[in-house]
């Protein structure tokens, strides 16, 4: 019975894609004899061939065993029909690999890009719900276990929560806990982080001033301090913020990230260019020669734009 329906979708699935034993023994490099045999049953393809003539049909292989299925206009259409069902990366990434192949050969249809649209949304929400697991699973660690990455784990959190429109429920959050205890330093700078996100700067300002009187020794809010200055297009304020940052003692060169963002934005692309090429061989000699190598490629980018 199940080599019988095998049989018969091998014909259904070749005439639902309008094609003649001789255009898919073509395809395959065979005679068509030998297409003409496996629809009647007198001898069958080989493994190794199912896959190919799969994607030629726009099915799965497994679809040929099916008593129910229809042709996709290609295989990619088949894999993104897997992936609605599945949800899985791993489909994702096939069917993604397949849709990379018609894009290239200039053959992406309507229905194609929506289908290309919709699998990218799907996996858009798979990553949202996972990042945000794995942010709340971190909020429930220990801070002193690993501080730097903590706190870097609650500032992308906070940008998660603006990208996803709950905006004001985080900064609603650290506003409540701020106002309860402001001696936190990162309490401060969380709450500096989401007015800044909510592009309410001025608040953002004068709350940095009034709460870095208490910590004046801590690196990271003179940071956020000059991107709120940068932002306020106060930039010798900024650069002064930054430098202070520096002198105290920054972690992977972040104030002359945030020096080269600031002449960038002043068109001093010459003096980014410089700052990046500074960034890159402190990086190169701290090992990080893949981080150099895209700091340099930044100064060559600045350096052409100069021209």
């Amino acid at each position: 019975m199940a080599q019988n329906i095998f049989i018969a979708n091998l014909k259904k699935y070749r005439l639902a894609k309008g094609l003649t034993q001789e255009q898919v023994a073509d395809t395959l490099h065979l005679n068509t004899q030998t297409v003409s045999r496996w629809e009647c049953g007198t001898t069958l393809p080989d493994v190794l061939t199912l896959p190919v003539l799969a994607e030629l049909y726009g099915i799965t292989v497994d679809d040929l065993y099916k008593n129910s299925s229809i042709a996709y206009d290609n295989y990619a259409q088949r894999l993104a029909s897997v992936y609605e069902d599945t949800r899985s990366p791993d489909d994702f990434m096939r069917c993604l690999a397949e849709y990379e192949k018609l894009q290239q050969a200039g053959k992406l249809s309507l229905a194609d890009k929506w289908n290309l649209a919709m699998l990218h949304q799907f996996m858009m929400d798979y990553c949202i719900e996972n990042a945000m697991k794995w942010y709340d699973d971190i909020l429930t660690c220990n801070p002193d276990e690993d501080p730097f990455s903590y706190n870097r784990a609650c500032a992308c959190r906070i940008k998660l929560f603006f990208a996803i429109g709950k905006g004001n429920d985080i900064l609603n959050h650290y506003k409540m806990i701020y106002d309860s205890d402001s001696s936190n330093p990162r309490t401060l700078e969380h709450l500096l982080r989401a007015y800044l996100y909510a592009n309410r700067t001025d608040e953002a300002y004068a709350c940095f001033k009034e709460g870095i009187m208490r910590f004046s020794d801590d690196w990271t809010l003179f940071i956020i301090g000059g991107d709120i200055c940068r932002n306020l297009g106060k930039y010798e304020e900024a650069i002064a913020l930054y430098d202070k940052a520096g002198d105290i003692g920054t972690a992977f060169c972040d104030e002359l990230y945030s020096k080269a963002f600031c002449y960038e934005a002043l068109g001093k692309h010459h003096d980014a260019a410089a700052m990046y090429l500074r960034i890159a061989e402190i990086l190169r000699g701290r090992g990080f020669d893949v981080e150099a190598d895209m700091a340099v490629k930044t100064a060559t980018r600045l350096k052409n734009e100069i021209h």
